[in-house]
Order: C-alpha cells, then sequence, then structure tokens
C-alpha cells in the first residue's frame, strides 16, 4: 500500500519509528513546527477517515498534557493509495473562495467607476452604446445591468423615463 502524507503529517509519524507513544510537548521540541500548524497536522492524522495515532486524553482538543500513540489496530480496505486528509487543505479552500469573492467585489467597484466615467463623459447612453464603451473591461451583460442598477440606486445615473434602455448621468 501506498500512504500519502504532508510533509507535516510525515516529519510527525517519522518520531513513531522510536517510540509506540509520543507527548504533545516532545513532538512539539522535536519537529519545530509552529503550535498552529502542530495542533492542525495532529488532528488530522487523529481524526478522519484514516486515523494513523490516538490521542489521549479524548476528545477534540489538543493540549500541552496530550499522548499520542501509534495505532496498531489501523488497517485500510479497498484502495491501495491512503491519502491522509491534511485540515489545511479545508482552510486554503474558504481562503480561496473568500479571494474569489473579494475578486468579484473589486471588479463590481471597477465596473461601476468605468460606467459613472463614460456616462460623466457621454450625458446620456443606451444600454448597447454604454456596452461598447466598456469593450475594455470584460463584462457580463448580467454583471452590467447589477452595476446599472445598484447606480441608479446610489443617484449616479438615471434610467430614461420614456425609454428604459436609455440611461443619463446624474450630476
Amino acid at each position: 500500500k501506498e500512504l500519502v502524507a504532508s510533509l507535516y503529517q510525515t516529519v510527525i509519524l517519522l518520531l513513531f519509528n522510536d517510540a509506540d507513544e509520543i507527548g504533545y510537548r516532545h513532538i512539539r521540541d522535536h519537529t519545530g513546527i509552529d503550535e498552529a500548524d502542530l495542533k492542525l497536522t495532529l488532528h488530522s492524522l487523529t481524526t478522519g477517515n484514516v486515523r494513523l495515532l490516538k490521542k489521549r486524553p479524548q476528545g477534540r482538543n489538543i493540549t500541552e498534557d496530550a499522548q499520542f500513540a501509534y495505532g496498531f489496530d489501523f488497517s485500510h480496505k479497498g484502495q491501495r493509495r491512503i491519502k491522509i486528509d491534511t485540515i489545511q487543505t479545508v482552510q486554503v479552500l474558504e481562503g480561496l473562495k473568500r479571494s474569489d469573492e473579494k475578486i468579484a467585489q473589486d471588479r463590481g467597484y471597477a465596473l461601476e467607476a468605468a460606467i459613472v466615467r463614460i456616462m460623466k463623459e457621454h450625458k446620456s447612453l443606451s444600454d448597447s452604446d454604454l456596452l461598447r464603451k466598456l469593450l475594455a473591461i470584460p463584462v457580463r451583460s448580467v454583471d452590467l445591468t447589477k452595476r446599472l442598477e445598484s447606480l441608479i440606486e446610489k443617484g449616479y445615473i438615471a434610467r430614461d423615463k420614456t425609454n428604459p434602455l436609455l440611461y443619463h448621468y446624474v450630476a
């Protein structure tokens, strides 16, 4: 079988070549891994589908007094490749999601600023003319509509009373 583990997980598991049970302090002192990463890594080794280590006392929290033992009764049926999940992976995905949301928000602000600059220059534009002026900015019509509505609510532009596809800059 093949075991797939992160560098930190591997370093911790290698400590068990010399001992069957090791304390948290010993692991911290001998690996040099910072507290936050060490706790996340130990948590990943003691929970989830692949539990290579057993923790005493049992529970979610990893304390200074915690003891870890290699799980000699560990068995993994089926797959030839065993992957130990990392807690950091979840955090990275959450971080990426937050980054994507922040990027989308920033793009929205940039689009609004571009619309206001164009409308200020031209005073009145139709929906299609405005879209043509925004060709330099990759924009979907859904995003454009959303940002136009936002600018109308904020009072920067107004929709024409007779033609709903015509917009006017409000000074």
